[in-house]
């Protein structure tokens, strides 16, 4: 029985004119830069590949919701901002979202994105992450002299009974160990692991694949590994130097290394003291620990500031000068921490609450599917921009999240955005760059 009665909603008079509300708008959304991400999708083709990586032995017949449509409904809702499967029981009737994932129909209840989710396999997230890759070498539009691989890992807390729950002493937290890879703003690398593990757990191997991945499409590429102290191993380094590939890695300290730049701290700490400035000076060497089979170049950086001393080493192939490959080639790799924090805090890479392990990593690919998103529309649109280098988070807040009436029929489906709303030049520039006027 439909309920006729019209709620209006009385608030204080402006001069003689009343203020009242109701709930009769129709269709109106939130999220009418949903639009933006079909068209960026569309142009990379990024869903529709990761969605052939996942297998469906789902009775056809009963299906109402196809593997690319739940996939393109949980990486847009990442984009969105809706961490939580349970955001789609409302989510789902959303009329800009149901367009952007080209459906007239109700999308995905939470229940079935869950089961949808737990049928995750190793050999389907492996898949997954060569769509990924391939995406990676087709945004290079001629051969690169050098690529970067950044290498590091972070905590993802987890406050449940979740496969893999270990405590980790440095964190101070039951969490899981993801790695990730970066090569300057590009994700090539999400890989969930246990807390009980060392840091450096199978990255010789994922460097070991991304490197043949890469010399089969430029030969001739000079790569680079890069990371801290964690991934300070022998191992490491021996494949590298076997394989033509420079490092630069963090060293960790020691009283060997301590006493054999004592001299250059020292020289520090005087100049620090007698100008009253921050005093900065490097030099190189050469050192032997004992799991190495040879020496390699050392870097030290002896800096003294008002807090004190703050000693630094790098081992590395590379052979410019210290103090430039130090500031400008090791130093280099802390925007991967933006790009970490991009993925755990933006785009939600820490919700792994789900019980079974492979649902868990899936769910860390999914933040990392909507990174690309949103990193290809930054990269691709937002280039020359006061948006060029904004967060993820900002670029969701002015372009996504975007109030608009929405009208469908038969025949169209029109938005209808504010007059005032004050990002219309970037929101045009991106919808005019894929459906040209």
């Amino acid at each position: 029985m439909p309920n006729c009665t019209k709620e209006t909603l009385n608030f204080t008079s402006l001069g003689r004119r009343n203020i009242t509300a109701n709930f009769d708008g129709g269709h109106i959304t939130s999220d009418a830069g949903s639009l933006l991400l079909r068209e960026i999708d569309h142009h990379l083709g990024l869903t529709d590949a990761a969605a052939k990586c996942i297998p469906d032995d789902r009775q056809q017949s009963k299906v109402k919701h196809s593997v690319t449509n739940m996939l393109k409904q949980r990486v847009y809702g990442l984009c969105l901002g809706y961490e939580d499967l349970n955001d789609h029981n409302n989510l789902r009737n959303d009329i800009a979202l149901q367009t952007a994932c080209s459906t007239d129909l109700a999308l995905a209840s939470s229940s079935t994105l869950c089961r949808y989710e737990s049928k995750s396999s190793r050999k389907m997230l492996f898949d997954i992450h060569k769509v990924i890759f391939e995406q990676f070498i087709q945004s290079f539009k001629s051969v690169p002299y050098e690529l970067v691989l950044d290498f590091d890992a972070t905590d993802s807390t987890i406050y449940g009974n979740q496969q893999g729950r270990f405590y980790q002493g440095y964190y101070g937290d039951y969490c899981f160990l993801p790695l990730y890879v970066f090569c300057q703003d590009q994700l090539l690398i999400s890989y969930l692991r246990p807390a009980n593990q060392d840091p450096a757990l199978h990255a010789w191997a994922i460097l070991s694949l991304l490197v043949k991945g890469i010399r089969k499409h430029f030969p001739n590429t000079k790569i680079v590994f890069r990371g801290d102290c964690g991934f300070c191993r022998h191992k490491i380094f021996n494949w590298c130097e076997k394989h033509s590939v420079d490092y630069i890695v963090g060293l960790p300290k020691n009283k060997r290394l301590e006493r054999q730049f004592d001299l250059l701290n020292s020289a520090a700490e005087y100049s620090y003291k007698y100008t009253n400035k921050k005093s900065r000076m490097f030099s190189e060497g050469y050192y032997q620990a004992g799991s190495w089979k040879r020496k390699r170049r050392v870097i030290a950086k002896c800096e003294y500031t008002e807090k004190g001393s703050n000693f630094r080493l790098i081992v590395t192939s590379l052979r410019n000068d210290p103090q430039r490959l130090y500031d400008h080639k090791y130093c280099a790799r802390g925007d991967m921490e933006n790009r970490i924090k991009e993925q755990q805090l933006g785009l939600f890479a820490d919700r792994t609450s789900a019980s079974l392990w492979w649902s868990n990593q899936f769910r860390l690919l999914l933040s990392g599917l909507a990174y690309i998103l949103l990193n290809a529309l930054r990269k691709t649109c937002l280039n020359k921009t006061i948006l060029q280098k904004a967060y993820v988070s900002t670029i969701r807040n002015k372009l996504l999240k975007v109030a608009a009436v929405v009208i469908r029929n038969t025949r169209s489906i029109k938005l209808f955005i504010s007059s005032a709303y004050p990002y219309k030049k970037y929101f045009t520039k991106i919808a005019n760059h894929f459906v040209p006027t």
